[in-house]
């Protein structure tokens, strides 16, 4: 089940000016034996097979803490986590499955389970966890007590197998420091996740940014650790996949944007606009203002190539992959402006969007 989405915004905070950024510090032996008495582990998945029991042997140091969330699996899943040791948590088939349900459901578990737990590690079944990861984001958050969630570089294990594979790999990184919003995979402060409300179970995605943008309400930061985090298997060989993941990403956009439509914190707005002008009120314009009003128009077209011209300066016009990630970018318009329109409509309807699943 992954919850990654599009790139992750920074604010202009370079880390050398944050006190207690920990860009040189990293786990040692001692922070991680410390680690495993006051952190807990939630896993969560659908059908990640060998994906599932590689992510629980990474965190083999953790799985007496460990809690894994399985979403109406049918390979096996639940019986893999207990061999491996994890605790299972099998959602109720009868409720609408979501990532944000999965998470909450395990949080609670662990709590009860574990009720001195000081941190959360939360992690998608689709993810091997770097051995050092918990210790050095547990050290940053102890040094530094407005910061509430932690992460780091997640890196796709197999990005030369597809474009798609690249791209999500692009995707998932950005520049070290304070940020608006996080992905699935994160250390958080139990009790400030709990003071929230941890997530909207009704999410079907975007839950990671909403969540972040009520703890932001609340004054608490979010960091981006220079750091190593987890290995990811997107495993997204097709342009159909692709295309429902950029659907489900819009949608997010959508959604969120909507649910804090008067917050100052919602970083999502722009994301909204931008697919509405480039996947919707440009072609339309430029095409039929072009058939009915005047052919010239039609000119207005120009304006994709120089936006992509432009996307591929900005990376490195030498280099080949600024251009495809600049193409990409303008088509990732289109599925986008697709989950937004579908949000729209669901919420004129009265209805409540399913899972939209790629993989």
């Amino acid at each position: 089940m992954a919850s990654g989405l599009t790139k992750l915004s920074a604010t202009a905070s370079p880390v050398s000016e944050q006190p207690g950024m920990l860009s040189g510090v990293r786990a040692t032996d001692e922070s991680i034996g410390r680690a495993r008495l006051e952190v807990g582990v939630v896993v969560i998945g659908r059908n990640e097979g060998q994906r599932l029991v590689d992510c629980l042997a990474s965190l083999k140091p953790f799985i007496e803490r460990t809690v894994y969330v399985d979403s109406g699996s049918t390979d096996g899943s639940v019986e893999m986590a207990r061999q491996c040791g994890a605790q299972v948590v099998a959602l109720d088939l009868s409720v609408p499955f979501t990532a944000a349900r999965a998470r909450n459901a395990g949080f609670k578990a662990a709590e009860k389970l574990w009720p001195n737990l000081a941190f959360m590690q939360f992690v998608d079944g689709d993810c091997e966890i770097d051995k050092n990861w918990i210790g050095t984001a547990k050290a940053f958050l102890e040094q530094n007590k407005r910061a509430v969630i932690a992460f780091g570089y997640r890196r796709e294990r197999f990005p030369e197998r597809s474009i798609y594979n690249a791209l999500c790999d692009r995707e998932w990184n950005g520049p070290p420091g304070e940020v608006n919003e996080c992905g699935g995979d994160i250390l958080v402060r139990v009790g400030a996740f709990g003071e929230a409300g941890g997530y909207l179970d009704s999410l079907i995605a975007g839950e990671e940014p909403e969540l972040c943008i009520r703890l932001r309400e609340r004054g608490y930061t979010i960091w981006r650790l220079d750091a190593e985090m987890t290995r990811h298997d997107a495993n997204i060989l097709h342009l159909r996949q692709w295309w429902r993941r950029s659907v489900r990403a819009g949608h997010a956009f959508a959604e969120v944007s909507f649910i804090h439509a008067h917050s100052s914190m919602t970083t999502w707005r722009r994301s909204v606009v931008r697919s509405l002008f480039w996947a919707g009120a440009l072609p339309i314009f430029a095409l039929v203002g072009g058939l009915i009003i005047n052919p010239a128009i039609s000119d207005f077209l120009i304006l994709y190539p120089f936006q992509l011209t432009r996307g591929a300066l900005r990376e490195g016009a030498s280099n080949p992959a600024s251009w495809r990630n600049s193409f990409f970018d303008m088509l990732g318009k289109f599925p986008e402006l697709q989950g937004v329109m579908t949000f729209c409509v669901n919420h004129l309807r009265g209805r409540r969007q399913t899972l939209i699943e790629y993989k």
